[in-house]
């Protein structure tokens, strides 16, 4: 049965909010420039950024579902009855056919249109489905690979006309699907957008988003929103500071410690990870410009995320999770386990299971790494592995 359209006291304000949203898709999509990365840490000692890629990319495909959503081209299209039109299409009545027919405006045009335009909805008097509609135009916009100046544009514009708060009301969803879509938007909208990651903490992103880890939700949902709660983290100490305020850290030792959550698990402590060589970092590049109290170090100072992880027991959950099966999931936990090492020395010394499984990986790197040395590899993936486990040990005696 195909869907009903909207009543058309709704349809005007939808139109305008699906235009608005498009609008910022269609010039996401259609720039196609290469400007210098933008970066808060010096990515040569930095994998964060790479980080980012690999989790956006490796985000599932939402399934596509049949909307009541005209979605033009440069190239006119047959409107059917009831389809709503996004704001600024050009629209033509075909005499020959006597169909109606629309199709894009130029993106000049689409960026003009953005010029002035703010949207004050309150998101409550639509249902579900327009929610849904709206955001899984903008995820298949965000999911079109661009550069970062584009994705950051694009962004800055959702910022602009106000859709920004509209996409974190999403958030508030009774329906997870909803809920996905508007994780997703908001990661792609937070990664390396300092404007955008400001707005959203004092949009309640932050709080929306940990309530929902913390709360019963579908799997597929905590993922997304860890995603987008990963993204709006990363080089914002002001909002690592919020997050430790408002109980995050335990929020994300719950979620790992859920059945079945080994993938957010291993997500879970590469951001930690993250967070804790970001204020390393920051510290080191002070000392080489000779600065005494730079911005961003001050900003970095104040976030005691070393004592809230010993605090919270995550010297016990990441050693524990070195006992995960994939070689990929033991390398993020070594890493982990490497860098909390000054804070979680006692701990470490003091835990068996962390010795007996250091231990056995020892063993089987060996086996592994003699192997990539039979086939001419020097400095193989096992070999580095095996010298992390080696570095642990030797620390730990």
């Amino acid at each position: 049965m195909a869907p009903q359209s909207l009543p058309s006291s709704r349809m005007a304000p939808l139109a305008l909010l699906l235009g608005l949203l498009m609008a910022a898709c269609f010039t996401f999509c259609l720039s196609h420039q290469n400007p210098k990365e933008f970066a808060l840490t010096n990515p040569e000692k930095s994998s964060t950024k790479e980080t980012e890629r690999k989790e956006t990319k490796a985000e599932e495909e939402l399934d596509a579902e049949v909307l009541e959503v005209f979605y033009p081209t440069h190239e006119w299209q047959a409107l059917r009855p009831g389809q709503a039109v996004p704001a600024g299409s050009h629209i033509r009545l075909n005499l020959q056919t006597g169909e109606r027919e629309a199709k894009l405006q130029s993106e000049d045009k689409f960026r003009n249109n953005l010029k002035g335009k703010r949207l004050d909805i309150n998101t409550n008097t639509y249902t579900s489905q327009d929610l849904k509609s709206t955001l899984a135009k903008f995820k298949e916009g965000a999911e079109v690979e661009s550069s970062k100046k584009d994705k950051m544009d694009n962004a800055q514009d959702l910022l602009s006309f106000g859709g920004l708060q509209v996409v974190i009301n999403g958030l508030n969803s009774t329906e997870p699907l909803v809920k996905e879509y508007a994780a997703f938007v908001l990661g792609a909208a937070f990664s390396s957008n300092p404007k955008v990651q400001v707005e959203a903490v004092e949009g309640g992103a932050l709080q929306k988003l940990l309530v929902i880890l913390a709360t019963e939700q579908p799997f597929t949902a905590k993922k997304k929103v860890l995603f987008a709660l990963c993204s709006l983290l990363r080089h914002f100490p002001y909002a690592q500071r919020q997050f430790l305020k408002l109980g995050g850290l335990q929020v994300l030792r719950s979620l790992v410690q859920e059945k079945g959550a080994e993938v957010l698990a291993v997500r879970v402590v590469t951001l930690l990870y993250d967070l804790v060589t970001e204020k390393m970092f920051a510290e080191e590049e002070a000392e080489l410009t000779q600065e005494t109290s730079p911005e961003k170090l001050q900003q970095y100072r104040q976030v005691h995320l070393l004592p809230g992880l010993r605090e919270q027991g995550w010297c016990e959950i990441t050693a524990h999770l070195l006992a995960l099966p994939e070689h990929d999931a033991r390398e993020k936990v070594l890493q982990t386990l490497g860098v909390l090492l000054a804070t979680c020395r006692d701990h470490y010394r003091q835990d068996p299971q962390l010795s007996r499984t250091l231990a056995s990986l020892q063993v089987e790197y060996q086996a592994l790494a003699s192997l990539e040395l039979q086939d001419g590899e020097d400095e193989g993936y096992f070999r580095e592995l095996l010298g992390s486990v080696n570095s642990l040990l030797k620390e730990l005696r």
